[in-house]
């Protein structure tokens, strides 16, 4: 059984591909072509984590992620995984690779299919709320569907860090970011709104990936009401995502919409908004890439 650590994950796994492997893997995910559970989360009270089981079968893919999130976390990341792939038609294991950049990445390439698909093709500003892990990952991902001519940062902590090192516009607050731009990425750690309704041109486009709990929020009430909702999956976002309960209701799944099932923007002016609570099939999805190109690059122990 191979075993691939985050090394060896970032040589083999490369955002040009992910994304296109996302929309697939969603668009398979509408269609009734997965199998996939509901996430289990098992708090760790002690330490205010949680740990996640999700598997998923999709035809040739067959795995599961176990992730660990400890948003407290300081000096070390908030995320933990790893990835297991068996084969399909006997169940014996094939690899197991070290999953935190996997989530960060397929998190970021799924925003970026949502951006692709329902953005305005002109969008030039971009706005990100947050500076870790995501908001680095989303920089890269959302450059490769649409070719941004500003891009604005703000977060409570490192943001002129980030600015700096990713030559971005550093924004005095999260409003300063968001009003006139055209896409907004939030990824932060906030358990309470940072984005506000008020802020919001007409015809935006937001990506919202934190806040990842039934009871958290990151979009206030003036932001629901005025957004067309997308998310990945209708059962997993209903449940798990505090701001999709709040909303009451969902316009479409991202699949559907790449699928050609249901529309994305109608209009130049309608404000779109894409709720991502990530789910096991995107885990799958990229960990199968990262093992085909394991297997192509011959990697020790990656033949079959």
């Amino acid at each position: 059984m191979l075993i691939l650590d985050e090394v060896a994950v970032r040589k083999f796994l490369h955002m040009p591909a992910l994304i296109p492997a996302m929309e697939r893997a969603l668009r398979a995910l509408s269609a009734g072509e997965v199998v996939q559970p509901m996430r289990v989360m098992m708090p760790v009270a002690e330490h205010g984590g949680f740990l996640g089981s999700m598997p998923a079968y999709a035809g040739g893919q067959l795995g599961a992620k176990l992730v660990t999130f400890f948003p407290d976390n300081q000096g070390v990341p908030t995320h933990h995984a790893l990835v297991l792939l068996f084969r399909p038609a006997t169940g014996e294991p094939l690899v197991v690779m070290d999953g935190r950049l996997i989530t960060e990445m397929r998190t970021a390439a799924v925003s970026a299919a949502a951006t692709r698909s329902l953005s305005r093709p002109d969008s030039s500003i971009l706005a990100i709320l947050g500076s870790g892990v995501q908001a680095r990952s989303h920089l890269e991902a959302l450059r490769l569907v649409r070719p941004f001519r500003e891009i604005r940062v703000w977060s409570p902590r490192n943001a002129a860090a980030f600015a700096e090192r990713f030559e971005v516009r550093l924004a005095r607050s999260a409003e300063d970011a968001v009003r006139g731009a055209d896409v907004v990425v939030v990824a932060t750690t906030s358990r309470t709104p940072v984005l506000s309704g008020e802020w919001l041109s007409p015809g935006v486009h937001v990506n919202a990936v934190g806040a990842p709990r039934p009871g958290w929020r990151e979009l206030d009430d003036n932001v629901l009401r005025q957004a067309k909702l997308y998310v990945e999956s209708r059962e997993a976002a209903s449940r798990e995502s505090g701001d999709v309960i709040a909303a009451g209701g969902i316009f479409a799944e991202l699949g559907e919409v790449i699928d050609g099932a249901r529309p994305g923007r109608q209009s130049a002016g309608e404000i779109t908004l894409f709720k991502s609570v990530g789910v096991a099939v995107e885990d799958i999805a990229s960990a199968e890439l990262v093992y085909r190109e394991a297997q192509a690059a011959g990697h020790p122990a990656a033949r079959q």
